[in-house]
């Protein structure tokens, strides 16, 4: 499979460039430019739109108002790599090889900016990468130059692997392996870069696919311009209700930060989407908004990402595109995962999706506010850790498969099914369902879809080690943290990780 998937991405790359104009030629409408936006570790429970009274964040707010939110978005692998790795490929963990961290993505398939250029796009990547990887397993590519050939199908490029010194923060600039700095707080700088990228190739025959990656609001958390850290120096902070009591001071500090990091990018979003408007763009534009995960901030009482709460799994997806949508914003509860942006924004820019995506179509769900082909009943998400990684080890966490639909989370992890929540009634997650006789019948049945969507994407479920091992990956520095172990605050679940 892998081997024919690898040729036809030969063949596809082979002629996309001869075929682009006559491609582009033969639309029969004006194809839309493209700007996606995405922040790093910005959980949807921490924006204006729903209902954080803590968050400044008027600009984000009002493209809410003019956008498409799927309220279920879903980072199916809440990690980093894996999750951008499913965005560039519009496929699982297991099948595009990227299940942890630094992992260099080698796709089997046309990704998505091939499948932009292929269509006539000009494609722009400015920012955060981390898909080069780091064989070394501790890091050792982070700050490298990539060359052109590990870009994926973007051309214009200013971009770092991995950086979170934003106020110091390393980039590339095209085919030239020196450093550069971005001057000041990086997002803004990357901003008006992104602006000026948007200004050059607004009015060219050919439409633009760019892609900003942001780092903040990822931590440090303390690193925001001082003007935005003012903000919430003294500002009370209203938790959720499931940040455990003791765990309050930490979170308040933590979470001034993160919020500091949200205004100054809601400015940067300020500027962006008046470029759009200045340039007369805006209409014929679509708009993303988007995180790769979540973020527990010590709900459950946990730190980061990894776990299958919706602090953690859950992302923020807004879809503004005017010419087609109006500016008239409504909200899909049909959950859409990362390997699913794929397949929608090319559906909606009218471009073939290629063969190996394994994501779906969510493109009617603009227009008819569920998935197409599917049930919004039966409409679940995948979500996963295939092998744990550090601060999941250092809090136990075993290995897990689970499902996010529009009412329920059921997780099953290695050792067997671990979590089941209602999540209308338990909004928060802090009673778990799971074995429990009231649940019997919703557990079997989630149990039964489960391995119905494990089976369609290939996914065997084997243990942890196994696909170490096969990866060649038991030298990485993160699969190889302490084993600690957890319990609930709530007295309903435990960590199982067997070291």
């Amino acid at each position: 499979m892998d081997a024919g998937m690898n040729l036809h991405r030969r063949d596809f790359l082979k002629t996309a460039g001869a075929l682009a104009p006559a491609i582009l030629g033969a639309a029969h409408e004006k194809r839309p430019n493209v700007l996606f936006i995405i922040a790093d570790e910005w959980r949807p429970q921490s924006t204006g739109y729903n209902g954080d009274a803590n968050v400044r964040t008027p600009v984000l707010d009002r493209l809410a108002r003019e956008s498409v939110s799927f309220d279920n978005a879903i980072s199916g692998c809440s990690v980093c790599c894996p999750a951008r790795a499913s965005i560039m490929t519009g496929q699982y963990p297991l099948t595009n090889g990227v299940f942890i961290n630094d992992v260099e993505l080698k796709p089997n398939a046309p990704t998505l900016a091939e499948s932009f250029a292929k269509a006539g796009y000009r494609t722009g990547y400015i920012g955060k990468w981390h898909l080069y990887g780091s064989p070394d397993g501790k890091y050792g590519r982070r700050l490298a130059y990539i060359p052109p050939e590990k870009r994926l199908g973007f051309d214009y490029w200013k971009a770092c692997e991995c950086s979170h010194d934003y106020n110091h923060s390393l980039y590339y600039e095209g085919n030239d392996p020196t450093p550069r700095y971005w001057p000041g707080y990086d997002a803004f700088a990357q901003a008006d870069d992104a602006i000026r990228f948007i200004g050059d190739r607004s009015h060219t025959d050919n439409p633009f696919f760019l892609f900003l990656s942001l780092g903040p609001p990822h931590f440090p958390y303390e690193t925001a311009p001082e003007k935005y850290r003012a903000m919430y120096e003294t500002t009370p902070i209203t938790f959720r209700p499931n940040v455990p009591a003791d765990k309050r001071a930490d979170a308040e500090k933590i979470l001034r930060g993160y919020y500091a990091h949200m205004a100054a990018l809601d400015d940067c979003f300020d500027r962006l989407l008046k470029a759009l408007e200045q340039q007369k763009i805006a209409d014929d534009t679509i708009v993303v908004f988007t995180s790769d995960h979540g973020d527990m901030m010590l709900s459950q009482g946990l730190t980061t990402k990894l776990y299958p709460w919706d602090e953690s799994v859950r992302i923020p997806f807004l879809l503004r595109y005017p010419a087609r949508f109006g500016r008239k914003g409504r909200r899909v509860t049909a959950p859409l995962n990362m390997p699913d942006m794929m397949p929608t924004l090319l559906s909606l820019a009218g471009i073939a999706v290629p063969n190996g995506v394994q994501g779906q179509d969510f493109s009617r769900a603009f227009s008819h506010g569920a998935a197409a082909g599917a049930d919004e009943r039966d409409a679940a998400a995948l979500i996963s850790l295939p092998v744990p990684i550090t601060e999941a080890r250092r809090y136990g966490f075993a290995e897990y498969r689970g499902l996010r639909t529009v009412r329920y989370t059921y997780v099953r992890s290695i050792e067997g099914p671990w979590l089941l929540y209602d999540n209308r009634e338990d909004p928060y997650q802090m009673h778990n369902l799971c074995n429990k006789s009231e649940a019997k019948s919703i557990q079997a049945a989630l149990d039964k879809q489960l391995d119905s969507r494990l089976r369609a994407v290939n996914d065997d479920f084997l243990p942890a080690r196994e696909y170490v091992a096969r990866a060649g990956v038991g030298h990485y520095r993160e699969v190889n943290v302490p084993v600690g172990h957890t319990k609930s605050p709530w007295g309903d679940w435990e960590s199982t990780l067997i070291a």
